[in-house]
């Protein structure tokens, strides 16, 4: 099965029922040491992973580590371009995990991202990208503790799928031609629209399948978390992007209310229960009026429109959701990508779990992390139904590489997601709180040292915050 790799000689592999991991007492966990400061941040992972389990469980808990190849040290080992052998893909699939550290990726021209490229081979559709702060941590933000949400972000679709082409190139002039020709409709306002020959293209792919299984994972995620954090919130650019963005939001409700009925309610749902249980004598028209803006302006179709679905909800949710029920259920609410941004700013606290399509999660889980001390600190999951990649999500940093000096924190927190994902949540907890207090201590690596008040001097190598995490198991 495999070409140029032994499999460990003890452990086994973890399987998988409906969607969820079954994990041994000895797992075989393939991992990636990666590119650039992976060389650095893996073996510091490595040992405050194995510490964590073993002051956890001692002898009855183990993990056996086996070591596959991607990036530029899979190319040593296999030859050149050979950035993802077969045997990696092999084992990841074998064994049901992997953890990695940062790959290269080009920019603009050069070889397909690695890490898109795992994603997709292996149907992780489930980015989750977790934001909290860890008191002590330098941060920009002025309140960086209000700001705890998790980013569900889909990971095999969107414009990260990879369907484009050149400008020039002969496919892309053929699909611009058509367009131009035949499928872009003229409007009378600004007649037909035209796509210059000139231009590069892509296309941008959201399923309703897609869609549905992201939603659906971030739901049930919500309902493992405790008032009032039970909350999932739709991003998307549906007021631009009708078909693509708009119907994610569309097709994230249509799963709220029919697969999760009797455990969510919508936001708007909310506010027309409300509106009812506020004033029992209300009419539709005033609680169309009431959850509409702008209602008065709307034509009397739309007017219409509203009242009968203010008749529909009371008709249909009452029984099970009204007198203050929904306030037990999970919020699914849904905001405008550019506006999330803005607010999770001005008002972290309202959310908890963002669910969103690929490029918006990409960017808006940079942005969140930068909040709470930036992506050396921001951990990073990908799952699936069958397998789950845990990884840095920061990239490889060469000119730090071997120094010892980088932030492991973000490989060393995707473990700590691993062993959540595993169940071995009691190991999981030594490491957040060996990480919470090496930083209230102001033990830490350069990049959060310069940032500290005073800055703190020496600061760490990479290899030290290990052992300083390790320590503070006890």
């Amino acid at each position: 099965m495999y070409e140029k790799i032994s499999p460990c000689q003890t452990g086994s592999a973890i399987t998988y029922k409906d969607g969820q991991p079954i994990v041994p007492d000895n797992p075989i966990i393939p991992f990636i040491r990666g590119d650039g400061t992976g060389v650095d941040i893996w073996p510091a992972a490595q040992k405050v992973i194995d510490a964590a389990v073993e002051c956890a469980y001692g002898a009855d808990r183990s993990i056996s580590w086996f070591k596959i190849y991607a990036g530029d040290e899979a190319c040593e080992k296999y030859g050149t371009y050979q950035y993802l052998p077969q045997d990696t893909l092999n084992a990841i699939k074998e064994y049901g995990i992997a953890i990695k550290g940062p790959l290269t990726t080009p920019v603009g021209g050069g070889m397909r991202s690695l890490n898109v490229a795992l994603r997709q081979i292996n149907d992780l559709y489930a980015c989750v990208r977790p934001c909290k702060y860890y008191p002590g941590t330098p941060s920009p933000h002025k309140t960086p503790e209000k700001l705890d949400v998790i980013v569900y972000r889909e990971n095999t679709e969107d414009i990260y799928l990879g369907i484009e082409w050149p400008k020039g190139s002969e496919v892309g002039e053929k699909l611009i031609t058509l367009l131009n020709q035949d499928l872009i409709p003229a409007t009378p306002e600004h007649g037909k629209k035209q796509i210059p020959l000139d231009a590069g293209i892509g296309i941008k792919p959201i399923s309703k399948t897609g869609s549905q299984r992201l939603v659906r994972r971030a739901i049930q995620h919500a309902l493992r978390l405790p008032k009032p954090k039970q909350m999932v919130t739709l991003v998307h650019k549906g007021n631009i992007m009708k078909y693509t963005e708009g119907a994610f939001r569309d097709w994230g409700y249509e799963l709220t209310t029919t697969e999760f009925r009797a455990e969510c309610i919508t936001e708007r749902e909310s506010w027309i229960l409300s509106n009812k249980e506020q004033n029992p004598d209300i009419t539709l028209e005033d609680n169309a009026r009431a959850i509409e803006p702008g209602y008065d302006a709307l034509t009397p179709e739309k007017q219409a429109k509203v009242i009968q679905e203010v008749e529909n909800v009371l008709n249909s949710i009452w029984d099970t959701h009204g007198q203050g029920q929904w306030q037990d259920k999970v919020m699914v609410n849904d905001r405008i990508a550019d506006s999330i941004f803005q607010q999770i700013q001005t008002r972290p606290a309202e959310y908890s779990i963002l669910a969103t399509m690929n490029l918006n999660g990409d960017y808006l889980s940079d942005a969140a992390a930068a909040m709470v001390g930036g992506l050396g600190m921001g951990p990073g999951a990908n799952i699936g139904d069958t397998c789950a990649i845990f990884e840095a999500t920061h990239g490889t940093a060469p000119k730090h590489a071997g120094l010892d000096r980088v932030n492991p924190g973000s490989v060393i927190l995707s473990g700590v997601m691993m062993l959540e994902y595993m169940g071995w949540q009691e190991a999981a907890d030594l490491i957040k709180k060996g990480i919470s207090d090496a930083i209230a201590n102001r033990e830490v690596t350069y990049d959060l040292a310069r940032m500290m008040t005073p800055p703190v001097e020496p600061p760490l190598k990479c290899s030290e915050f290990a052992e300083a995490i390790i320590k503070y198991f006890s």
